[in-house]
């Protein structure tokens, strides 16, 4: 509680992505799926040691506590995510926002997904580096590519694939769930150009807002990744706040601008380190 107390007046912005049944056997981008009970007992120490905020707040001064501040984010929609982890925050009245990527929705899994290990070892280097770069982290482009190069497709587990629009909605009425944006097609902003501005950073938010109530004004980078342009963008498109996938704090200095840094929580992450790294004492 004393190391919380040094980040009084801070705020911890946490990227999870899914989570998955104790019992699931490994697949995919095994970071990427944390096992419920991890994910409970992180929620538990949470909510002793920090004042849960949504993402919205964090342009707000901070409250008038010992503690620091802490919100949750959850990117790609994962049907794990919205039927597993998104009650466990309801039952605790935890705010929480998911970023959606439309052009994924309903899809059986993500190519970082299918293309991995099948023993849940990840990707290679490779292939990773061709999807990001040459075909720009676009998923669809990413499949039809590995078709073409008679690479295996991972049939994954239910819930490893994407959320229907169907499920996004009953998530999104869940008290304290809001929607942000994270592209259109999960592409790495890094390597588009304004051409793909619109359909993008323009589209996804659009989409979301016709749809639903409780939609905020935010963009997850996808990858965490960014061009010099994309703040520029994402502020003609009308994004209050964008996010990367990495850092750190954020003091009440630093969350005026865009590109807010978040704490990435992935599987392997040690009870003990997830602990030393919420709390301050150890960084990324």
């Amino acid at each position: 509680m004393l190391a919380a107390r040094r980040r009084r007046g801070s705020t911890l912005i946490l990227a999870y992505h899914n989570v998955v049944a104790d019992d699931a056997p490994p697949f995919g981008d095994r970071s990427l799926h944390l096992p419920l009970t991890q994910f409970r007992s992180q929620l538990d120490r949470l909510q002793e040691t920090h004042d849960v905020v949504d993402v919205a707040s964090v342009h707000s001064s901070p409250l008038k506590s010992d503690k620091p501040r802490v919100c949750f984010t959850f990117d790609d929609a994962y049907r794990g995510a919205l039927t597993l982890a998104l009650p466990e925050l309801v039952r605790r009245g935890i705010p929480a926002t998911v970023f959606v990527a439309p052009g994924l929705l309903g899809t059986a899994g993500c190519w970082w997904d299918r293309l991995a290990s099948p023993d849940g070892g990840g990707l290679s280097p490779g292939v990773r580096d061709h999807v990001l770069n040459r075909l720009r982290g676009d998923s669809a482009a990413a499949l039809a590519w590995a078709r073409t190069q008679r690479m295996a497709l991972a049939a994954l587990p239910a819930n490893a694939a994407i959320a229907t629009e169907g499920e996004l909605r009953a998530a999104a009425e869940l008290p304290g769930i809001t929607l942000g944006a994270h592209t259109w097609s999960h592409c790495n902003l890094a390597r588009v150009d304004e051409s793909a501005f619109e359909r993008e950073l323009v589209e996804p938010l659009a989409w979301l807002r016709e749809r639903f109530e409780r939609v905020v004004p935010w963009l997850a980078y996808p990858y965490g990744l960014s061009g010099p342009d994309t703040a520029d963008w994402a502020r003609r498109a009308g994004y209050q706040g964008t996010l990367r996938i990495e850092g750190g704090w954020l003091s009440a200095a630093s969350a005026v601008g865009l590109a807010l840094p978040r704490l990435n929580v992935p599987t392997g992450l040690s009870s003990d380190g997830f602990t030393l790294r919420a709390s301050g004492l150890m960084s990324d």
